[in-house]
């Protein structure tokens, strides 16, 4: 390893910024300089080099089978160098990262396994161990989940999903190909990687810089001055004629690092190596990136006839004889297999006198390369039969008169119940099953959010139900509500949970969870869970539950909006939810959480209950939105706003279908009093209404007037919201609360 010294003559130099380099700090920078074929930017790491005597640099690994050369070699004499010139290396046992990658099957005790030995291997064959730390991605992301997460989450949020997919190449891919949700995470987290490690250098193979690159954006964006340099190493070839890397899958193209004497020689004798040529020669690369930096010489041992015994110390120098035929491929073979085996004979005196590195290759030699992703479960959503019988263990259960009352309570929530008769095993077994319901803390609360929760969430723990209330903060953020900022966002959800308790709902049986506390506090649970979703999941399974975010699959996303869709569907399980009381618009991910299910063969899958969703004021609008004051009542609006919107909604003579005064009659006041009165001195006298089948019948024959419906509306929803008025004119919290969420800015 002599040509690791940094004692070689030089001498010193100015930066562009005037800042003077010593003759030292030269000395470092030819070292490290060495090890990248690219450098961003060079100039940087001369500053860095300059004002930093131990930089941090950043190597890392997928484990993913038996350890070849380019794997092995390279990656040591790059740590030496590095350490040699003064830097601390953390090398990031990529294990998560295999993992999503469907590394060994997605097997995360092989994939530890196969990271032990590499760590064997780096040690046998000469890694100097000083100023090196190897650090498992999942302890580490564990142990600090609570700083690594809202990084991933931040630039998932600033990038595209173009941007992020044409970093597929880090992972052996073409954004053009199939990909899973699982490989858009990927990147996300291996930008964050960079920094979450205080990577000062980032020194990677030359496949993996369009992530590097993507860093450094990221830091263009955040005004974050000290960007990473980037230093990305040689890419050593596969041993067969136009194999731009090394591959494991495939044996006859790599050496490994445990490869026997006659094995290694054997492929170099296969190996393409035509004679007089150099470019794309596997054989002189190695020579050129291998040979030569560990011995600082090549040496060819020949019969005199052919030119006898000859040392070259350059690279120049070796192909200006092969060019001219002066070296001829068997002789260029030979030394290279003799040079070769001489370096792994450690590696394999170690793995045959150490009993525990014995084992770790008798398992990795065991295991079978695997990169095909998990395919998801060919249940189509479309396929799943809506509140009919689908559940074997229903049939014949004698359910008791109370499991039946309590069934009729819970259904009578849902527009829509998959499946009726798991609804009913689950009441008729689990007195208190767990519903899962939520929301993005948004903005103003409007009564599609307020009235209807709390009916759904009363009616739901009369049944004797648990109801855990998501306060999704964190996924605000990822789609961009209020700017992403989670101190507003907290604001929001603080004055959510005032109007819920001032508007009736029955605290009994009820938890409001917030997402970013809960998620941090099970983060060695709830991110494999995420990771295995994404990856059992392609892509255009996930962008079909955009509407979850209200989007569509058309629009153009960021890499959040894919991560959203993986998180809400791990939410479910998370919570141990039996039930997932959602909207008609969460439909979608609830879904996706039954294919799940069905992906690994888990038996009770959660029941969907989607609820209606209430329509804005206007005409055509398909739901209320808070971007749009005119077409929502907000909660705490005063008894005048609320009476000039109504007198403004939407409200067609005689027709029932698309009249948003009608829904909200069926969906809000009919449930909440049980009753709907109209009082009117002109048209037929006052009349109370038991069902919504008499409403309708009146309306459109004419009998109940549009002017009188809004009237009867008008007063009935002012009697609602006036409990929560009054708390927020007296409650000083809650008046506080309000004031901040006025003034916030609604933004997506």
């Amino acid at each position: 390893m002599e040509a690791l010294s940094i004692n070689a003559p030089t001498q010193a130099s100015t930066l562009p910024s005037g800042l003077q380099i010593s003759e030292e700090v030269e000395k470092r920078y030819n070292v490290v300089r060495s090890v990248g074929e690219q450098c961003i930017h060079d100039d940087e790491l001369k500053d860095l080099l300059a004002k930093k005597a131990a930089p941090v640099c950043y190597d890392g690994f997928e484990p993913s089978g038996r350890m070849h050369i380019a794997q092995g070699l390279m990656k040591i004499m790059n740590v030496n160098k590095l350490t040699s010139a003064g830097c601390r290396v953390k090398i990031w046992i990529a294990d998560w990262f295999a993992y999503m990658n469907n590394k060994l099957g997605g097997d995360l005790k092989k994939i530890r396994v196969v990271g032990e030995y590499f760590k064997e291997i780096f040690q046998a064959a000469g890694m100097n161990s000083e100023n090196v730390e190897f650090l498992w991605s999942s302890d580490e992301i564990n142990a600090k989940g609570d700083e690594y997460w809202p990084l991933v989450m931040d630039i998932a949020c600033r990038n595209s999903l173009a941007q992020i997919k044409r970093c597929m190449p880090i992972m052996g891919l073409s954004e053009n190909e199939e990909l899973s949700a699982a490989h858009i995470l990927y990147v996300c987290m291996q930008c964050a990687d960079t920094f979450f490690l205080e990577a000062d250098i980032c020194q990677l193979g030359m496949d993996q810089q369009t992530v590097n690159l993507l860093a450094r954006d990221y830091c263009d964006v955040v005004k974050r001055e000290n960007k990473p340099v980037i230093l990305s190493h040689h890419m050593l070839p596969g041993l067969q004629q136009g194999q731009k890397k090394m591959s494991k899958s495939d044996p006859s193209s790599a050496i490994f690092m445990e490869d026997e004497e006659a094995e290694v020689n054997v492929k170099i004798k296969k190996a393409y190596c035509p004679p007089d040529i150099v470019e794309g020669n596997p054989c002189l690369e190695y020579v050129k990136h291998i040979i030569l930096p560990w011995f600082s010489e090549f040496t060819v041992e020949r019969d005199e006839k052919y030119g006898g015994n000859r040392t070259f110390k350059s690279f120049e120098d070796i192909t200006t004889d092969y060019e001219s035929g002066q070296l001829h491929p068997k002789d260029l073979k030979d030394a290279l297999s003799k040079a070769l085996n001489k370096i792994l004979q450690p590696v394999r005196d170690h793995f045959k006198t150490n009993s525990r590195a014995k084992n770790l290759l008798k398992q990795v030699k065991g295991y079978k390369v695997t990169r095909v992703m998990p395919t998801a479960s060919s249940t189509k959503e479309e396929d799943l039969s809506i509140n009919t019988s689908a559940s074997s263990s229903a049939a014949g259960l004698q359910m008791s008169e109370e499991a039946e009352m309590k069934y009729k309570i819970v259904r009578s929530i849902g527009e829509e119940c998959i499946q009726e008769d798991e609804l009913k095993n689950l009441l008729a077994k689990k007195p208190a099953p767990i519903c899962y319901d939520g929301f993005e803390p948004s903005g103003r609360m409007h009564i599609a959010q307020g009235v209807m929760k709390v009916t759904n969430v009363n009616k739901l723990t009369s049944a004797g139900c648990q109801v855990k209330i998501w306060i999704a903060d964190w996924f605000a953020q990822l789609n961009n509500k209020l700017g992403g900022d989670l101190e507003r966002i907290r604001v929001v959800g603080e004055y959510f949970k005032e109007i819920w308790q001032a508007g009736g709902m029955n605290n009994d049986k009820v938890e409001f969870l917030w997402a970013s506390d809960e998620i941090n506090g099970k983060g060695s649970k709830y991110w494999p869970l995420v990771m295995d979703i994404a990856r059992r999941n392609n892509l255009r399974r996930i962008l079909r539950c955009g509407q979850i975010m209200g989007r569509s699959e058309t629009e153009v996303l960021s890499a959040a909006q894919i991560l959203y869709p993986c998180m809400q569907c791990a939410d479910i399980f998370l919570l141990e939810a039996d039930i997932c009381q959602l909207g008609m618009d969460q439909r979608k991910v609830n879904m996706l959480a039954r294919e799940y299910c069905a992906d690994i063969k888990r038996k009770n899958k959660p029941i969907i209950l989607s609820h209606h969703m209430l329509p804005g004021l206007q005409q055509g609008q398909e739901k209320m939105s808070k971007s749009d004051p005119s077409s929502a009542i907000f909660m705490e609006d005063e008894e005048a706003d609320v009476n000039e919107k109504i007198s403004k909604a939407y409200c067609p003579p005689k027709t029932v279908e698309g009249n948003p005064c009608l829904e909200y009659v069926k969906y809000i006041v009919l449930p909440r009093f049980n009753e709907f009165k109209v009082e009117s001195e002109k048209n037929g006298g006052n009349k109370t209404f038991n069902s919504f089948e008499d409403i309708v019948a009146d309306y459109e024959t004419g009998e109940l007037h549009p002017e009188d419906l809004k009237k009867a509306l008008m007063k009935a929803l002012n009697i609602t919201l006036q409990p929560v008025r009054d708390h927020f004119k007296t409650n000083e919290r809650a008046k506080n609360l309000l004031e901040q969420v006025k003034a916030f800015r609604v933004t997506r």
